[in-house]
C-alpha cells in the first residue's frame, strides 16, 4: 500500500479512543509476520498538540481505529499528590455535540501503523 496523506482531524473525543482502546484490548487476533505492525508514523501536529498541554509526561495508549488499524492515543499525563500519573485530556470546541455548551474531552491520534507506511527502506525495519 502506498504512503497516503494523514488523515484530517487529530483530534479524537474521549468516548471514541475508550472504543479503540477496549477494541485493542479485546483483540484476540494473533498476528502473523504480515499483519505485524512494527512502529507507527506519527503526525508532528499530534505531538505538538499534547505537548501544548504543559503535563509532565505523555502516556500513549494503543487501540483498533474504526477502519481496523491499530493506532497510538496520546494524553498528557500529571503526577497527582499520591505520586500516580493521571491522564490529562485536551478540550476542543470542534468536537462539540450540537446544543452543548461545554467542551469535549479529546486525546491525539492520527498515527498510521508500519507497515504498510512504513519506510522499506529503513535499517530498523524486519
Amino acid at each position: 500500500m502506498d504512503n497516503e496523506n494523514f488523515p484530517g482531524s487529530i483530534e479524537i473525543s474521549l468516548q471514541t479512543a475508550e472504543k479503540w482502546t477496549k477494541a485493542f484490548q479485546n483483540n484476540i487476533e494473533i498476528e502473523d509476520s504480515k499483519k505485524k505492525v512494527n512502529a507507527f508514523l506519527i503526525p508532528r501536529e499530534s505531538l505538538e498538540a499534547v505537548l501544548a498541554l504543559k503535563t509532565e509526561a505523555v502516556r500513549a495508549y494503543m487501540g483498533i481505529n474504526d477502519n481496523n488499524e491499530k493506532t497510538l492515543l496520546f494524553v498528557g499525563a500529571n503526577k497527582d499528590e499520591t505520586g500516580i500519573y493521571r491522564d490529562v485530556f485536551g478540550t476542543s470546541e470542534t468536537e462539540k455535540e450540537p446544543n452543548e455548551d461545554e467542551d469535549i474531552s479529546i486525546v491525539y491520534d492520527a498515527s498510521r501503523p508500519c507497515p504498510p507506511y512504513g519506510d522499506p527502506n529503513s535499517p530498523l525495519q524486519n
